[in-house]
């Protein structure tokens, strides 16, 4: 693999179960790139263990008046240096290549594992060791990986000059061979103190980094509340802290640096000692000792790379241990077992419960009046009732698409909307019809708007997760898949899938660039930029953007990263007008307007709705403004539909309904019951 092929096709699937698991299979993948730079490190390292045996013979070649041997080791030791020049060249060309190809590799895992989880991410852990093992951390990742070869090669070098020195010249070689495990093995004691204190060290830098970065995300609210000086004194001490560990980590490493240095030069001098006393007694030569003694002092930087490694290995361990956590975080939602009932008209659709849900005793729902176009009656879903367009149709299997293929739908909080536009549709007519969700029982009619109101507040979390395809149901045998008309989700391609519906997260990202390029994305051109932002309310936006532009131009006014520049409604109002513009055949809104006043929201309703005509579009809300301009309410109660009708009809009829869109306490409730209830029989 050389750095011009980058990025990967397939990066490949990581042992995340360890750090050095992660780091070993990095290892094994970079195989043929280690390889390589073991070849040449053993010429270079070679060539540079030849060269004392070349000065001995010319020194001794001097002694015994040789001029043939003098001119033969003069050509030895040029041809030496080209092959140590030409060694060194390509071994730090191929080590480099190694670096930089294993972080990369890591940096594609990370950025797919990213896609995959979503805002499920952050949730999991914190943002700022998020940026620190995609940035620094994977710097230490491939500081280890290229290191490992060069290493191989110095170690084997070494062996090879101790073994040499023992056939060369045996008196002196015993005392090298004896010497040299004493030298490498030295700082063996120290490492394990070394190792921690780089820990430490690591784990307080990246909670330092995690402070700055959510400091900075959330610096206008700072700013609101006049928190600055709070946080800028949390992260003035946890600097002061880093520093700290840095100091102490360095003082560990200073001290294995000077063994290094010492215990080389006690055995020169043992050396040096030891041949002089054979030399004097005849037993050796001149050229001989000077072979020895070069030798020696040649070793030293071989040996050097001995704590290259062992500090590579102890920084890269706890980055590869960050990267692995993060790299093993899944998503999976089991179902929870589905009694089976052969009774006629029993439901037979499974449920997902999770574990708490899955404890409560069932308690049966009563029927109510169906709901409009078709909808089956609240509380009896039956798996027999597909959405509209599909239910004289052949109903094609469910299967999923496999868990290594990323989750269908498109959600446009970051970057998969601008995968989207590399993606063209490939197959026949696009699917249209009704959104059924068969595990849930929601159907949202084809070309209307459909508000839909959960009991659960995290309930609209999971809904909009499984409209979307959420890589959290890959792991679900046996779920049905959501359907667009006749044509199942899960059967589709993730470009098809992308281009039919397209969800909206509650928390949508901005990312930095001009608002011309915010707008640019995959559309089906029914929608101009124009459209979208007076649908969204953008007018106070423009202005103040056509403010900040150079040629007052909105459309090319600079937005900054995540939209900071921005308040939270008016970035809530771009991400709206974006998801308006790629008009897809289906639309999933998750609390589009939270951040807006009632009246701007009022507007966004009617915009949406005006906009949105004969489109399938579903909003996740409890606002009564947007509830009010829907024409199909759905009431969501422990993951399935209680109730269906208008905003009027359910605050009526549905208690529990009338508690979530109205806020109401449980006194409130019971009065407004009884008053409801009284009402209803003075009427009768």
């Amino acid at each position: 693999m050389q750095i011009r092929d980058l990025p990967y096709s397939d990066p490949g699937l990581p042992d995340a179960r360890s750090g050095p698991r992660f780091l070993l299979w990095l290892g094994r993948n970079q195989l043929g790139g280690q390889l390589k730079a073991l070849a040449w490190g053993l010429l270079h390292f070679g060539s540079i263990a030849g060269l004392p045996y070349a000065v001995g013979v010319a020194v001794q070649a001097v002694l015994d008046r040789s001029g043939a041997r003098l001119a033969l080791t003069g050509a030895l030791i040029g041809l030496l240096g080209v092959a140590i020049a030409l060694g060194d060249t390509m071994l730090h060309r191929t080590a480099v290549t190694n670096w930089v190809t294993t972080s990369a590799r890591v940096q594609q895992l990370l950025a797919r594992k990213t896609a995959r989880l979503g805002s499920a991410l952050t949730r999991r852990v914190a943002a700022g060791e998020v940026v620190a093992v995609s940035t620094g951390d994977v710097e230490k990742i491939g500081w280890f990986v290229e290191a490992l070869s060069r290493f191989a090669a110095a170690a084997s070098t070494v062996v090879l000059v101790c073994v040499g020195l023992l056939v060369y010249q045996p008196a002196l070689g015993v005392v090298v061979a004896v010497g040299i495990p004493v030298l490498a093995f030295a700082v063996l004691p120290l490492l394990p103190r070394a190792t921690s204190r780089a820990d430490f060290q690591r784990e307080k830098a990246g909670r330092a980094t995690e402070l700055a970065s959510d400091t900075v995300a959330g610096l206008r609210v700072l700013r609101g509340i006049g928190g600055e000086e709070l946080f800028l004194d949390r992260y003035r001490r946890a600097s002061q802290e880093v520093r700290v560990a840095a100091v102490r980590s360095a003082r560990m490493w200073a001290a294995i640096s000077a063994i290094q240095v010492l215990m080389p030069g006690l055995l020169l001098i043992a050396v040096v000692w030891h041949g002089v006393h054979l030399a004097r007694e005849g037993r050796i030569t001149v050229g001989e000792l000077v072979t020895v003694y070069s030798a020696v002092m040649m070793l030293n930087y071989p040996l050097r790379h001995f704590e290259e490694i062992a500090m590579a290995y102890s920084f890269s361990r706890p980055s590869a241990k960050r990267a692995a956590r993060v790299l093993s975080l899944e998503r999976t939602a089991k179902p929870a077992a589905v009694p089976q009932s052969a009774t006629p008209g029993s439901r037979t659709t499974p449920n997902p419960r999770t574990a708490d849900q899955a404890e409560k005793p069932h308690r049966p729902r009563p029927s109510r009046r169906p709901g409009p176009r078709g909808v089956p009656p609240t509380g009896v879903r039956e798996s027999a009732v597909p959405p509209s367009g599909a239910r004289d149709a052949e109903v094609p299997p469910t299967g999923g698409r496999g868990s290594e293929v990323p989750p269908n739908g498109v959600r446009s909080s970051g970057s998969a909307v601008a995968d989207a536009a590399e993606h063209a549709w490939t197959g026949g007519a696009r699917p249209t019809g009704d959104l059924y969700d068969p595990v849930t029982g929601l159907l949202a009619p084809a070309g209307r708007l459909t508000a839909v109101v959960c009991g659960d507040p995290d309930e609209a979390g999971r809904l909009a997760e499984r409209l979307g395809g959420h890589p959290a149901f890959e792991d679900a045998a046996g779920l049905p898949s959501v359907r667009l008309g006749a044509v199942a989700l899960d059967d589709l391609p993730l470009s098809e899938a992308r281009a039919a519906v397209l969800v909206q997260d509650k928390d949508p990202v901005l990312l930095s660039g001009t608002l011309r390029a915010l707008l640019d994305v995959p559309a089906s051109g029914a929608v101009t930029p124009e459209e979208a932002l007076a649908a969204a309310q953008c007018a106070d936006v423009l202005d103040a953007l056509a403010q900040a532009s150079v040629d007052d131009d909105p459309m090319s006014a600079h937005l900054t990263e995540r939209g900071r520049s921005l308040s939270g409604g008016q970035r809530q109002r771009l991400a709206l007008a974006r998801s308006l513009v790629t008009d897809p055949e289906a639309l999933v809104l998750d609390e589009p307007t939270s951040a807006v006043d009632s009246h701007t929201e009022a507007r966004i309703g009617d915009g949406v709705r005006s906009l949105r005509t004969g489109r399938t579009t579903v909003l996740l809300t409890s606002s009564p403004l947007l509830l009010d301009r829907a024409e199909h309410v759905v009431f969501l109660s422990d993951g399935e539909v209680s109730a269906v009708g208008t905003h009027r009809e359910l605050l009526h009829s549905e208690p529990r309904y009338r508690a979530v869109v109205t806020r109401e306490t449980h006194e409130e409730r019971a009065g407004v019951g009884a008053f409801a209830h009284f009402d209803i029989e003075e009427t009768a």
